[in-house]
């Protein structure tokens, strides 16, 4: 089990959609898992700039996304099956609406980029 799964994007997007969209292409939703859960990883690892050094939190990326079921945090899950949505919807449009897609994503993108600066603290997820 991983962080994500297939079965945890009910919430997001419908099984007739993904069915419609992957049309037979079992590989395009465990791809658009994989490409959100690097995203969001991406954002919450430091890199090498000074202003990482700045005093805002230093997650532990691995063992947050080591979690599964009730461990995963519920914000960071929903922030990842969004982007997940809006990376396998690129395929297709069958039934989904795009913009207000495309708004969920930027909104969580919003949240993801205040929790890697600090403005966005979750104080269930391990630092490091």
């Amino acid at each position: 089990m991983a962080f994500l799964e297939i079965d945890d994007m009910g919430t997001v997007i419908y099984d007739y959609q993904i069915e419609q969209i992957a049309d037979g292409n079992d590989e395009a939703l465990p791809e658009a898992i994989n490409a959100a859960i690097d995203e969001v990883m991406g954002y919450l690892t430091p890199n090498q700039k000074k202003n990482w050094q700045d005093g805002r939190p230093l997650y532990d990326v691995d063992t947050i996304f080591a979690k599964t079921g009730t461990e995963r945090n519920s914000l960071l899950l929903q922030i990842t099956k969004t982007i997940t949505k809006f990376h396998f919807i690129e395929l297709c449009n069958a039934d989904i609406l795009y913009e207000r897609a495309k708004s969920n994503y930027d909104r969580a993108l919003t949240k993801l980029k205040d929790l890697a600066n600090g403005n966005l603290t979750i104080k269930s997820l391990p630092l490091l």
